[in-house]
């Protein structure tokens, strides 16, 4: 029965599958693997994205081979990924649905690539107008295709060191914006210097988009905010609650609004989103018992990570620590917290203890065709 039926009953059936069952799937028969070919936008984003959850992606921060770790949340499983496919050891940037924007290592200027771990597809962007080194990236997905195979997205960089006239470096004020529409850097504006320097110095490469803004958070202590306005070219900056007793804090997109989270010494891990008027207001706390769990019996929130997306919230340490997640549930009007168990062996091989770098996936088994 299941060899005759229709091609688009098949797809149907197919796109209630994880992207880890439908290529076992496809593997069974001709009919089903020919299935699967000729019918990829229905077995693959747009349903996919609506029944399954994104995947946590954890790339280890030290050189240790090219390959990651996958958690599947439908399952809870991990899987190995290799990246041998990759020319350079990279560190994610951002997640555009699913590809990953990462950046080489072994490279000193800025250059931007993108990259499906699951295709094990890789292709750098073209390069800026301007070379500039540490610099921050802003990233916004323009459309509801963003899980598909070929998301439209602007990469934008701000500040950095770039070449002076006379010699020398100094701060970069020019904004770039990478369009993947026309695959083409544009200058759009400028920054004001005492951003541009905020954003060199203090500001790793994580961003976050909300009603058109994009937010990037300082990394130093006290711990402040900077956004800029995307259509009325604006650059703001505001605080943060208890800034100057924050451990860690990290913004994310709940919602479709601006999110904190943020652990203070020997004390909470807490979550706020952003009110009117850049006013903060607390909405939840994380366990305490699962605060202690992460934190394996120490007082200090500093070497905590954390990564989000629209329905959950992940704070993390080291490959094998586990993991504290706050949760949207499948009735959609719940979130709740569960721990997730660390990545310990695969394959019934052991795996290390790696610091590791987070980020959120929705796995594609469809080239991009950039």
């Amino acid at each position: 029965m299941w060899s005759n039926l229709p091609f688009d009953v098949l797809a149907k059936i197919f796109s209630f599958l994880s992207p880890d069952s439908l290529a076992r799937a496809r593997s069974t028969c001709r009919h089903w693997n020919a299935c699967v070919d000729t019918y990829p936008i229905a077995t693959s984003f747009i349903l996919l994205s609506l029944h399954h959850r994104a995947w946590f992606l954890a790339l280890p921060t030290r050189n240790r081979g090219q390959h990651c770790y996958v958690h599947n949340p439908v399952i809870d499983n991990w899987h190995l990924l290799s990246l041998d496919f990759l020319p350079d050891p990279v560190r994610p940037v951002a997640s555009i649905g699913a590809l990953i924007l990462v950046r080489p290592t072994n490279c000193t200027a800025l250059q931007l690539a993108l990259c499906n771990p699951f295709t094990r597809q890789f292709r750098y962007l073209p390069m800026s107008n301007i070379s500039r080194t540490n610099p921050a990236v802003g990233v916004v997905t323009l459309d509801s295709v963003q899980h598909g195979p070929n998301p439209n997205f602007r990469v934008y960089v701000a500040g950095g060191m770039s070449e002076a006239p006379r010699g020398g470096a100094m701060y970069e004020l020019k904004l770039e914006m990478y369009d993947s529409m026309d695959d083409t850097w544009h200058v759009v504006g400028f920054v004001p210097t005492e951003f541009a320097v905020r954003l060199t110095v203090w500001t790793p490469n994580e961003s976050v988009y909300s009603n058109g803004v994009l937010y990037w958070m300082t990394s130093a202590r006290a711990y402040s905010v900077m956004g800029y306005e995307i259509d009325d070219h604006r650059w703001r900056g505001f605080g943060v609650p208890m800034a100057d007793k924050l451990e860690f804090a990290a913004l994310l997109c709940r919602n479709g609004g601006l999110t904190l989270v943020g652990g203070a010494s020997e004390g909470e891990a807490c979550i706020w989103e952003l009110k009117e008027g850049d006013r903060w207001g607390l909405i939840e706390k994380v366990p305490m018992e699962m605060g202690r769990k992460l934190l394996g019996g120490k007082r200090s929130w500093g070497s905590i990570k954390c990564v989000g997306s629209e329905e959950a919230i992940y704070l993390y340490k080291e490959l094998g620590s586990g993991m504290v997640v706050w949760r949207e549930m499948e009735e959609k009007a719940r979130w709740a917290w569960l721990w997730i168990e660390g990545c310990h062996s695969i394959g019934g091989n052991q795996v290390p203890n790696l610091p590791i770098k987070g980020v959120f996936l929705n796995p594609n088994l469809f080239p991009f065709t950039f």
